[in-house]
């Protein structure tokens, strides 16, 4: 049976709010206050968190790439600290893996967020036990669009990398999915919405309760 990779922020969790909010306060300990908001600033958010310091530096005169490198270790300092106060699952998520595994899929994450803070955000949400296999950012000594973490967090969850597919919002999933020769499947609930598919992807999930359908289309 295939093994059904999600990527994590922006696919599985919409983290935006936590993210900005670590950001913001590493804006704030300079004394510029709140650069980023949560909503309109959303898309920057999953870019990771250097695109999320790097666009707030933007709106203010004086840091540049010095201050991003420095703060990013304070940023990340503060999304552990509050990982979970408003991240939320998207509707039907859970229900949706739950059903992959009844049918005998695989389930794994494969998330450019640093491993230990997607093991984290997992525990805190009361659900890792949905994705026995778990590869971050830092997991390996690559990471997304390349495509040995996607193929190693299939293997880590017991399937063949040849038989796998990727559920993700952004082109770099797309890209990781092209690049190891897996289907790929876009949400169209996630941060960029609908403008997911000018990427191409084989399919476009609208809402998480035609996932089991979409993937046995898919992976027959």
């Amino acid at each position: 049976m295939a093994t059904v990779v999600f990527d994590l922020d922006g696919t599985l969790v919409d983290t935006a709010a936590d993210l900005i909010a670590a950001a913001n306060a590493c804006f704030q300990s300079r004394g510029f206050g709140d650069l980023l908001d949560p909503v309109a600033d959303s898309p920057i958010a999953f870019r990771g968190g250097r695109a999320m310091l790097t666009a707030g530096f933007a709106r203010v005169e004086g840091p540049g790439a010095a201050e991003v490198e420095e703060d990013y270790p304070r940023l990340l300092a503060y999304y552990d600290a509050a990982i979970a106060v408003h991240s939320r699952p998207y509707p039907g998520a859970w229900e949706a893996v739950e059903e992959l595994m009844r049918q005998g899929y695989r389930t794994a994450i494969c998330t450019n967020k640093p491993e230990g803070l997607a093991l984290k955000l997992m525990a805190e949400l009361g659900r890792a036990d949905l994705f026995p296999a778990l590869v971050g950012a830092d997991t390996m000594p690559v990471r997304k669009p390349d495509p040995e973490p996607l193929r190693e967090s299939v293997r880590r969850a017991g399937g063949d990398p040849a038989q796998a597919i990727l559920i993700g919002d952004t082109v770099t999933d797309v890209d990781t999915a092209r690049a190891a020769g897996v289907p790929v499947v876009m949400v169209g609930f996630g941060p960029t919405g609908d403008a997911v598919r000018d990427l191409a992807p084989d399919a476009v999930l609208d809402h998480y309760a035609a996932l089991p359908e979409l993937v046995a289309r898919l992976m027959p």
